[in-house]
């Protein structure tokens, strides 16, 4: 650029002003900037990181949390149905727990109850034919015993587990399977037939054909039986739970360690396993009653495998002592303890020491873990009341 000798010279400086202003940034003029931006990066990457790993913790929380007040749920529900829809002579077999059902270290309980969940059902026989040693029997009923109940096709009855309760020979029980029905629609003609042997899934106290003679079961009670045993997989190895015959992949049973189930008899009369909690760590039971017969409520005990459980071969002395405790149970403690699936990755630290939030606490008589795992527990746990040992069948006053 070329200037006359008549330009101004303020004239001058502004243009030089000008041109130095256009000159860009120094080198270190840019290296600060640099620096500046990729701290703002980075602190916003970190920021994201922790706000992700959050998140994810979060999630596993909240998800253990559901599925612990899940399993709560359904377990105190049925606990406190325990017995509904059959008779005051059997609240010795409404229910049966195992202490120590899964192996060590979490030793977790079980729990079986026996009920009728749904709608009642009260047929009474006339006649009872065969049967003998176990095997097949035919119920001829009372005329219009059918239209009395609530089910009213052949499939509402077919393949479901029955109790036949005797109202002529105390003690006399038997469970059964029905292999069909006859005349639902024809008054005068209604007969139930039944298959050989006990149901698939063993009631509590082994509850069996008591042997009773033929005569025995005329004037009988049926009601379905529905039982239903309450047990927790920490292992996801079939072979650790031998009573159950499990194979993964079949009847409801997935192989997964730390799985909740409720197993049951289908409509079709088959065992099932339905999980109904998954990452579930422990459950535990204690029962709750008079068991000294001193008019007090007991503190909560753990099931007591040797002295309380039924077995089908004992005498008939040692079986009405059992009975007699189970009887006198009139609440059962709960504990249903969940952990998430995989450690915490937001934990920044080490935990406090002898808080368990990161490791497994001890709960009734199972130990608890000394060892931090990062894992958050989620327990829940309630008292429930077993609302129908002291009620007729169906509420209804009348004792057979």
């Amino acid at each position: 650029m070329f200037f006359s000798m008549k330009t101004p010279k303020n004239t001058i400086l502004k243009l030089q002003s000008s041109i130095y202003s256009r000159r860009g940034y120094t080198l270190i003029e840019v290296l600060i900037g640099a620096t500046i931006m990729l701290l703002v990066v980075l602190a916003t990457l970190a920021l994201y990181v922790q706000s992700n790993k959050l998140s994810v913790d979060q999630q596993q929380f909240a998800s253990i949390q559901h599925d612990v007040r899940s399993a709560m749920f359904f377990v105190s529900r049925d606990i406190r149905s325990a017995g509904v829809g059959l008779i005051p002579q059997l609240a010795g077999y409404f229910l049966e727990g195992t202490d120590g059902f899964g192996p060590s270290p979490e030793s977790p309980d079980s729990i079986k109850i026996m009920a009728n969940l749904d709608d009642p059902l009260k047929l009474k026989i006339e006649t009872y034919m065969g049967g003998a040693g176990g095997g097949a029997a035919t119920a001829a009923l009372y005329s219009g015993e059918f239209y009395n109940n609530p089910y009213t096709t052949v499939e509402s009855y077919v393949d479901r587990p029955i109790f036949i309760m005797s109202t002529k020979c105390p003690g006399c029980f038997a469970l059964r399977q029905i292999t069909n029905v006859f005349g639902l629609l024809t008054p005068g003609s209604e007969r139930i037939t039944m298959s050989p042997g006990l149901s698939a899934l063993d009631p509590p106290g082994g509850l069996m054909d008591t042997g009773c003679a033929v005569n025995c079961w005329n004037d009988a009670i049926i009601t379905f039986a529905q039982i239903r045993q309450f047990w927790l997989d920490t292992t996801g190895n079939p072979g650790d739970y031998p009573d159950l015959n499990l194979t993964a992949g079949q009847d409801g049973y997935l192989g997964i360690p730390h799985t909740l189930y409720s197993t049951n008899i289908d409509e079709s009369g088959n065992v099932v396993h339905m999980a109904i909690g998954l990452n579930i760590e422990n459950l535990q039971f204690q029962y709750i009653g008079d068991f000294d017969y001193d008019g007090l409520t007991d503190l909560p005990r753990d099931w007591d495998n040797s002295n309380w459980t039924i077995d089908p071969l004992d005498d008939e002395a040692t079986k009405q002592a059992k009975m007699n405790l189970i009887t006198r149970i009139r609440m059962v403690r709960i504990w249903v303890l969940g952990r998430t699936e995989n450690p915490f990755v937001s934990v920044s630290g080490a935990p406090s020491s002898g808080v368990n939030v990161y490791r497994r606490p001890a709960i009734a008589n199972s130990p608890g873990d000394s060892q931090d795992d990062l894992r958050r527990r989620f327990l829940l746990e309630t008292t429930t009341i077993i609302k129908n040992l002291s009620l007729g069948l169906y509420n209804s006053g009348n004792v057979y």
